[in-house]
């Protein structure tokens, strides 16, 4: 009996490994190391960006979840998102969101057009300027505002930027999570991408407090 036990310990010690290694991600499947800067790096932070579009309908099916996700996070996770400016569609809602996030509207804004575009239906695809600031009236942007912030050189520069940043790490499509700028996520649905993004965020805590190690 003895040593029929002492079997199964070697056995357990030696699965228990194996089971941990097959959790953790795999270069190359689950994520692609890349070499890009945070896009906006804050000290003693990580970061997970995620890359949107928001006619894309994948990334308004993701939202609710993301949500959900970042609920759970510890204080040191920041979730930033990034509209993909690619072309001339995405270039103009990445003006909104910035104009948006200027205003000091993103965080009530950014469902309610994910919402208005995939499930209301009360905004066309491309709409006019007419056509998204009367959407914007419940938020209490008058058409004025909504025109200056459209029109700011910042925001300009923040598309831009965007557009730049995109390259930089070789987005291949929306919605796409990067980690502190490190790794781009390949995850094979929704959850799969948020269970690597969770693992990665765990490996930058723990280079974090050993510098030293190998990232």
């Amino acid at each position: 009996m003895k040593s029929l036990l002492a079997g199964m310990l070697v056995l357990l010690l030696a699965w228990v490994p194996g089971a941990a290694a097959a959790t953790q991600p795999q270069e190359g499947t689950d994520y692609v190391r890349i070499e890009a800067a945070p896009w906006a790096p804050r000290q003693g932070r990580i970061e997970v960006a995620e890359v949107f579009a928001y006619t894309c309908p994948h990334c308004a099916h993701f939202e609710p979840m993301l949500r959900e996700w970042k609920r759970r996070q510890g204080k040191d996770v920041d979730l930033v998102p990034v509209p993909a400016a690619w072309n001339g569609p995405t270039e103009a809602w990445a003006r909104t969101y910035y104009a948006l996030l200027e205003l000091g509207l993103s965080e009530r804004a950014h469902p309610a057009l994910f919402q208005a575009l995939h499930e209301t239906g009360s905004l066309p695809r491309n709409p006019t300027p007419q056509e998204l600031g009367d959407f914007l009236k419940r938020f209490g942007v008058d058409q004025e505002r909504l025109r200056e912030a459209l029109a700011d050189p910042g925001v300009a520069a923040q598309v831009r930027r965007a557009g730049e940043w995109i390259r930089d790490i070789g987005l291949e499509g929306t919605p796409t999570l990067v980690v502190n700028g490190r790794y781009r996520v390949r995850g094979r649905d929704f959850e799969d991408s948020l269970r690597i993004a969770d693992a990665l965020i765990a490996r930058e805590r723990a280079a974090a407090r050993a510098p030293q190690t190998s990232r």
